[in-house]
């Protein structure tokens, strides 16, 4: 057991039991949602997880550990609490040596639920290349940690705020597989359309085990990235959303977001200027991804 990782007594006892585990990240509850929506969505997606026969696994720092397992008043504190880090690859060290709170991003929840020993997770929607990153470099730690990490991530494709295409090139550069659950085309997040191709396609959950299980046993490293698309009655259309995210890029350049501040803001304005209507979608979506990686969850448990 490495000292700096605590996991709940629960999720202990799947793991020993051969139980399927779902890792779930706590950056969504403490930046992504505002208060009581990001609380209620946590404890609906852990609930999601558990009505598929899955052991949901919320992943955060805490009082100097990495913490895989949060009671309902610890996600009730993430909900609440002001100054909570966001936390990547880089900012782990210091946060969990300065015994900090930190909730952690898709990087960062990887890379402690490998440590538990838990090969699936369940996202919203993963980071990736920014646009503009030619000029900025601005590219996501989660990208990197895909490609060495070997815990499987079903989200609903890629954030939409981001520069889908390079993302997809950038993810076959790193030689991680990109399979859609159901269709051909890959998500964007908020649609179900993107206008890119999906590389793969699998329609159930069984058939991405096996994929799961031939790939790591093949001895090839890294995560699967299993795009999951929107329902469609929550999806908003592309070509509304996209003018939303240009709104909210230049709002963002105004006001010289930066850095790791950049994504929640743009989020954040997008919702403002929906009317609530990214924020619905945001969490249909993620009750979706957890629904779908429960199922992918149970099946991987059965084939190892």
């Amino acid at each position: 057991m490495n000292p700096y990782l605590t996991i709940s007594a629960e999720v202990q006892t799947a793991l020993k039991n051969g139980q399927a585990v779902v890792a779930l990240e706590s950056t969504i509850i403490s930046h992504g949602m505002p208060y009581p929506r990001n609380v209620e969505t946590a404890l609906s997606v852990e609930q999601v997880v558990r009505d598929q026969g899955a052991i949901p696994a919320t992943i955060a720092i805490m009082d100097g550990q990495c913490r895989v397992g949060l009671s309902a008043d610890e996600l009730e504190y993430f909900g609440k609490a002001a100054n909570v880090w966001k936390v990547s690859l880089r900012d782990m060290p210091y946060v969990v040596s300065q015994k900090l709170v930190g909730a952690t991003t898709v990087a960062a929840t990887m890379r402690i639920a490998a440590m538990a020993g838990i090969p699936i997770f369940v996202t919203g929607g993963i980071g990736g290349v920014h646009r503009g990153a030619a000029n900025s470099m601005d590219i996501s730690a989660d990208l990197t940690e895909m490609g060495q990490t070997n815990v499987a991530v079903v989200s609903a494709g890629v954030k939409s705020i981001l520069d889908i295409g390079l993302t997809l090139e950038y993810l076959e550069t790193k030689g991680i597989p990109v399979v859609t659950y159901g269709q051909d085309e890959f998500p964007s997040f908020y649609s179900r359309k993107s206008g890119f191709k999906s590389p793969l396609r699998l329609d159930n959950a069984s058939d991405i085990a096996a994929m799961l299980h031939t790939k790591w046993k093949l001895g090839l490293e890294g995560t699967v990235l299993i795009a999951n698309p929107v329902p469609p009655e929550q999806e908003i259309e592309a070509g509304e959303m996209e003018a939303h995210i240009n709104a909210a890029l230049e709002a963002a350049a105004r006001q010289k977001i930066s850095g790791k501040e950049v994504t929640p803001f743009l989020l954040q304005y997008i919702a403002n200027h929906t009317k609530g209507e990214s924020l619905e979608a945001n969490i249909a979506l993620i009750r979706h991804n957890a629904l779908v990686g429960s199922q992918i969850a149970v099946a991987y448990s059965q084939t190892v």
